[in-house]
């Protein structure tokens, strides 16, 4: 059982092979990245609580569900205690369940890309907005799966901080890589 009271870069590493429900869909995840609050310019919450990151203050163990580029709804998993405003990014997973009703949600695209990607994701997974501060419905794995951490993707603020994680060797970890 993950003890989500933890901060997001405590709690990233054990996300790694657990399952995540939601939709329909079932993914075991494959890929995370950690946001510390007010203590980490690239965090949504850095700069305080507004109505669009308040549910990162909520209780942890919930989704905070946001639009990215106005197209995708990215989700994070919230950490730390309430007031707090930590989060890990879901950046990309293996569907174990639901395949159908995530393709059809993704569209043609080879299986290792149904959930690779936050974006990517949050389609599979079927999330809008109104699954904003939700509880999360994550199992986890009987072992812990062999992880690796680096740089963040896709950000330009604190890009360097090792908070990234991911299972070495997954075809659905998403480009770039990063450096060991």
């Amino acid at each position: 059982m993950i003890d989500f009271t933890q901060p997001a870069d405590i709690v990233a590493p054990q996300l790694l092979g657990c399952v995540i429900e939601h939709g329909g869909v079932r993914l075991r995840l494959t890929e995370v990245e950690a946001y510390l609050g007010e203590n980490d310019p690239a965090s949504h919450t850095f700069n305080g609580k507004t109505a669009r990151n308040a549910a990162m203050f909520g209780p942890p163990g919930r989704l905070y569900v946001y639009l990215s580029y106005g197209i995708h709804h990215n989700g994070n998993i919230v950490c730390a205690p309430e007031g707090t405003g930590q989060g890990c990014l879901l950046r990309a997973g293996e569907v174990v369940g639901g395949v159908e009703i995530a393709a059809a949600r993704r569209g043609e695209t080879p299986f290792a890309n149904l959930a690779r990607g936050p974006g990517n994701l949050g389609k599979s997974l079927g999330l809008s907005l109104t699954d904003n501060g939700a509880p999360v419905r994550i199992t986890a794995p009987d072992s812990a799966p062999e992880w690796v951490a680096g740089p963040r993707v896709g950000i330009t603020k604190n890009a360097a901080a090792p908070l990234r994680f991911w299972i070495p060797g997954e075809a659905t970890v998403s480009r770039p890589r990063g450096r060991r």
